[in-house]
């Protein structure tokens, strides 16, 4: 019996936990406090520190894992990591998972196993939500398009840019969530999406989306736009039912809207269309628009973006 889990307890896992280790002190963090975001000792964490990435970036290069995913899928766990063990196991596991079904790791585990070959079961087994992802792709593509094609957009672009984020069935993680990398921004007065979407993208918007559907499960997308008076008054005329939080900087870390949104939600919560954060210690106002698809949430948006600019 020779698992791949083999290959991720001995070269995917430590690789991973020394990137991650890297981008926590990148953000400041002391060595006591990446040991236990990563449940490690601070001796692991030190020597994490002081050895070079590029053995963890080759290792990872020879399970078909790129450097700049790599790099992403350090940011977005350094990110989760710091939410709580839970966070971090259920994400890298997520990653782990995609990786066996899209079959990057079958070099690897051939080259060390050759009896097995043939061998197509990560394909089956990790690979079956795999139109699920494509669904969610496809649906988050359409959503840019309708955005860009839309000349009021820009007028409702915050300045940390747009995203559209989309849950495929079953994603319970942010590394399964389908976003756009980049994100969405102003060019030359109209929206313009940097890269194709794809799973991983948004740590930020997904968390935002799987934290909202705990209350409202229906709500598989969802797209940030700004907030100031002007919008309060569209959504009002629009109808859209709000609710609103105060996305502040704590010193725990963290993501300030997703603290926020998880505090709110504790508390009984009538149905909601947006969730809007006023911000605040350097937070800029935002709202976040719910809906069954990207599709939906893109139209809504653009409705919206009229509505803004036709005042």
């Amino acid at each position: 019996m020779q698992p791949p889990d083999e290959l991720m307890a001995r070269d995917f896992l430590p690789s991973m936990r020394q990137l991650v280790a890297r981008e926590l002190r990148s953000q400041g963090l002391s060595q006591g406090r990446i040991a236990s975001a990563l449940g490690v000792t601070q001796a692991s964490v030190s020597m994490y520190l002081s050895s070079d990435a590029e053995r963890a970036y080759s290792t990872l290069a020879g399970l078909s894992v790129s450097r700049e995913n790599s790099r992403r899928y350090a940011a977005l766990l350094a990110e989760e990591v710091q939410r709580g063990p839970e966070a971090g196991v259920r994400t890298v596991v997520s990653i782990w998972r995609a990786l066996l079904g899209s079959g990057s790791v079958c070099g690897a585990h051939r080259a060390a196993y050759p009896s097995l070959s043939t061998c197509e079961f990560c394909i089956t087994e990790y690979g079956k939500d795999s139109v699920a992802r494509l669904d969610a792709i496809a649906d988050v593509s359409d959503a840019v398009k309708l955005i860009e094609s839309e000349p009021t957009f820009a007028a409702v672009i915050p300045e940390v840019s747009v995203n559209v984020a989309c849950a495929p069935r079953g994603a319970s993680s942010p590394a399964e969530v389908i976003a756009v990398p980049g994100r969405i921004v102003r060019v030359r007065g109209r929206a313009r999406a940097l890269l194709p979407p794809e799973a991983g993208s948004s740590m930020h918007l997904s968390n935002v989306l799987l934290v909202a559907r705990r209350r409202a499960p229906a709500a598989r997308a969802c797209i940030n736009l700004r907030y100031d008076q002007a919008m309060a008054e569209v959504l009002r005329k629009l109808g859209l039912e709000v609710i609103e939080i105060e996305g502040r900087p704590s010193e725990k870390g963290g993501d300030p809207t997703v603290a926020a949104l998880e505090g709110r939600l504790e508390r009984p919560t009538r149905r909601f269309d947006a969730v809007v954060d006023k911000g605040g210690g350097g937070i800029e106002p935002n709202v976040y628009l719910f809906g069954k698809g990207a599709r939906e949430v893109a139209r809504t948006a653009v409705e919206v973006s009229r509505a803004y600019s036709a005042r």
